[in-house]
């Protein structure tokens, strides 16, 4: 069955009312959730397995398709308005997207992150249902020498993007690379730094550290300056949508950041981390005002909100494929194909063409209801910030701490929050950048994983990192990341003498 026969099936199967009833649920039910810190789309699934078994497998996958997308759009909301991601794709947002929202203009924000989201799912959907076959073969060529090169470039990335203090930044990177080393060794089975704790044994929970350093962390500062300062007033501008200053400014960011997140969310490198990182440091890079970023550049909002959103759609590529998860959600949706006696990969297609191409038409609907959803609401979440502060600070860590209990039902979870919450406070005080920390912490453990694994292979020969040609090119781009700066910065000291 052609590309085009196949959409035309899916559109007929999803436009039926009751799978359109089971699309805005699941997209409904994901922008929610996303909104809420802790509470992603993968825990979500995995709650609604045993509720969906009675249902028809179609509906179901559509239902969970809209909350995988929803959730990719609600996260960007709190980044905005309270600095706190509900997602980890959503980290990148918050760093100009919040600076935005201080400055009155997080409608703005709001409507660049949902027009953004929606053309960068639309492409990238359609890049998923033209190209997936091709997408998969690429990532197969991958191997352990690739992925540990790939983590370099993105911790090369990340210390470039928050480069204002070298010394500063790779503090924070190297503070995520030891929480990563929590847990069981995942080669040789050993617990390391655990403390005989056995709910260290699992490592620290990412979403622990994202929630402790971004909402806690945020709302212990925020409650110190508003107990010594005089409150500031945000002030909020009458419209709900963008300046045309903003449209000429957001609409390459919206189209670079499809590009890049898409083909990198085909790759089993941490979902959209290191998309929305890589976006956000490519808008900065080709910018004509790079001093604003940091403090409210809208292409610092548009380009990780469509990677994030792009790299969606790439995370399905190798799971209708190959039946490779490529992240939580992804093997979570896994599972729920095996409940229904379904195995993801090439023959797929062949022996349910029903429903893998209904399941990517509705993704094309969905986009069209999530923004028809969050877009008139633009400037209804940005009055959340007119909210009294004590009232504001106290509802962020309610959900904060709910979002830490529901992930494992546990208290030393909670705790592991607010010590990571002090944490990202004493970070705040001394100006450290907190994303190399999460950075850290979710790709660290991977990156060492693969690169033992690349010196098993080889026998301890460090020159196969830059004896395949993806690994070469790869650790390549990551010196250029850091020493383009350093020789840009050389270049320009003389003119300002």
């Amino acid at each position: 069955m052609g590309t085009l026969e196949g959409l035309a099936l899916g559109f007929a199967n999803a436009l039926t009312l009751t799978n359109l009833f089971w699309a805005l649920v699941g997209t409904t039910l994901g922008t929610a959730i996303g909104v809420l810190p802790g509470i992603g789309p993968a825990l979500t699934v995995a709650v609604l397995l045993p509720v969906t078994f009675g249902l028809d497998p179609i509906s179901a996958f559509i239902m969970f398709g809209g909350i995988y997308y929803g959730a990719m759009y609600g996260g960007s909301t709190t980044s905005i308005l309270l600095n706190t991601p509900g997602e980890t794709g959503a980290i990148a947002t918050a760093i100009d997207g919040h600076q935005m929202a201080l400055k009155g203009r997080g409608a703005a924000a709001l409507t660049t992150a949902a027009i953004g989201s929606f053309v960068a799912g639309t492409l990238a959907t359609l890049a998923l249902a033209l190209f997936a076959p091709a997408l998969a073969s690429v990532a197969l060529e991958f191997g352990p020498a690739e992925y540990f090169a790939l983590a370099l470039l993105a911790f090369a990335a990340v210390t470039a993007l928050l480069g204002a203090s070298l010394t500063r930044g790779l503090f924070s990177l190297f503070l995520g690379l030891a929480l990563g080393l929590v847990g069981i060794d995942q080669l040789t089975g050993q617990a390391r730094f655990s403390f005989g704790i056995p709910q260290l044994l699992d490592g620290i929970d990412v979403v622990i550290l994202v929630i402790g350093l971004f909402a806690v962390g945020e709302t212990l500062h925020q409650a110190a300056r508003y107990a010594r300062d005089e409150p500031a007033i945000v002030k909020l501008h009458t419209f709900t949508g963008m300046s045309r200053e903003e449209w000429r400014r957001s609409w390459k960011a919206w189209l670079r950041g499809t590009a890049i997140g898409f083909p990198l969310g085909v790759l089993p490198m941490g979902g959209s981390v290191i998309p929305t990182f890589l976006s956000y440091l490519t808008e900065k890079r080709l910018s004509a005002h790079p001093e604003e970023f940091g403090r409210g550049a809208i292409e610092g909002v548009a380009g990780p909100e469509a990677a994030n959103n792009a790299s969606t759609a790439g995370v399905l590529v190798p799971l209708l494929t190959l039946g490779v998860p490529s992240s939580a959600t992804a093997a979570i949706l896994l599972a729920a194909f095996q409940q229904y006696g379904l195995q993801p990969g090439p023959l797929l297609f062949s022996a349910r063409p029903d429903l893998v191409w209904t399941l990517i038409a509705s993704l094309f609907i969905g986009n069209v209801m999530l923004l028809v959803l969050n877009l008139p609401l633009a400037g209804v979440w940005a009055r959340v910030m007119l909210l009294p502060r004590p009232l504001l600070f106290g509802s962020v860590l309610v959900l904060a701490s709910l979002g830490a209990y529901t992930l494992n039902r546990s208290l030393l979870d909670v705790a592991l929050l607010y010590a990571v919450g002090v944490l990202g406070l004493a970070l705040r005080i001394f100006k450290i950048p907190l994303v190399p920390a999460v950075l850290g912490l979710v790709l660290g453990p991977m990156a060492e994983q693969q690169f033992r694994r690349a010196m098993a292979i080889s026998e301890g020969d460090l020159t196969v990192l830059v004896t395949r040609p993806i690994s070469a090119a790869l650790l390549a781009a990551a010196l250029v990341v850091l020493v383009a700066p350093w020789i840009i910065d050389r270049r320009r000291r003389p003119r300002r003498e």
